[in-house]
């Protein structure tokens, strides 16, 4: 069983690579807290999901991102790919503080991002091989000098025999791993994935792991939210627990790791 977590509202981690990819200084998030509204009374005010979050994800860094529903994993997720801004404190992404409502910044470093959302956001009109190759479409990327690269992805995540299906085809497993395979397509910098083998079995969530591990290995810094914590202790990889709107490093008891 894994260990309790350390009693810290930080986690700076030792880096493995050049610096961060990622960098949180003392960031918040609370809901209602716009015009007309009473301000904060402290970081006890049930307004704030995240309280004061100071961490860092080194460059070439695996991290799991674990804590109990409802706990803010999918909103850190969010501050991280800029679909939301903190209600406080300061955050850089790829060495850059993230300005407000830049959206010239947010489009330009979000080419940098593969993100694996928990609803798999496939586009209905296309199958199965252009969802997963849209991202190269969109990066200007000439169709017949990816094609193999994306069928052997495809056979990787087991879809290579639904590479023409359309998305209303497949089960709810095949959209996770169509999904995944969508947000790796570009091996991009950073990898995010919120619950990315909640609809597909044990052995095909060990497959993708190994999939997640060797973009890593190729350089690839990874934060993967999750609530399975077999494959967690079957990774061996480093784990951040959220609770009670902060942020904790938790160590994995000896022997847990595979």
């Amino acid at each position: 069983m894994p260990s309790r977590p350390e009693q810290t509202p930080e986690a700076n981690l030792a880096a493995p690579g050049a610096g961060p990819v990622v960098a949180f200084e003392r960031v918040s998030l609370g809901y209602g807290l716009g015009p007309g509204q009473p301000p904060l009374s402290g970081e006890d005010d049930p307004r704030l999901i995240l309280k004061n979050l100071t961490f860092q994800l080194p460059a070439g860094s695996f991290h799991f991102l674990t804590g109990p529903s409802g706990a803010g994993k999918t909103s850190l997720l969010k501050l991280i790919y800029l679909a939301q801004q903190p209600s406080g404190g300061r955050i850089s992404l790829f060495g850059e503080a993230i300005r407000a409502h830049d959206r010239a910044q947010s489009a330009r470093l979000r080419r940098q991002l593969g993100i694996v959302f928990q609803e798999f956001r496939l586009l209905d009109h296309l199958n199965v091989f252009d969802n997963a190759a849209l991202p190269l479409f969109v990066h200007g990327r000439n169709p017949a000098g990816y094609r193999d690269d994306v069928t052997e992805l495809l056979s990787w995540v087991g879809l290579k025999h639904r590479i023409h299906a359309m998305p209303e085809l497949l089960s709810g497993g095949e959209k996770q791993r169509l999904a995944i395979a969508r947000a790796v397509v570009t091996r991009p910098t950073l990898i995010v994935a919120d619950e990315p083998t909640g609809s597909i079995d044990y052995a095909m969530g060990l497959r993708i792991m190994r999939l997640f591990i060797e973009l890593n290995r190729l350089g690839a810094t990874v934060l993967i939210a999750t609530h399975d914590e077999s494959l967690v202790r079957a990774s061996g990889m480093p784990v951040l627990e959220l609770k009670d709107g902060r942020l904790a490093r938790r160590s994995l008891a000896k022997g847990a790791g595979g």
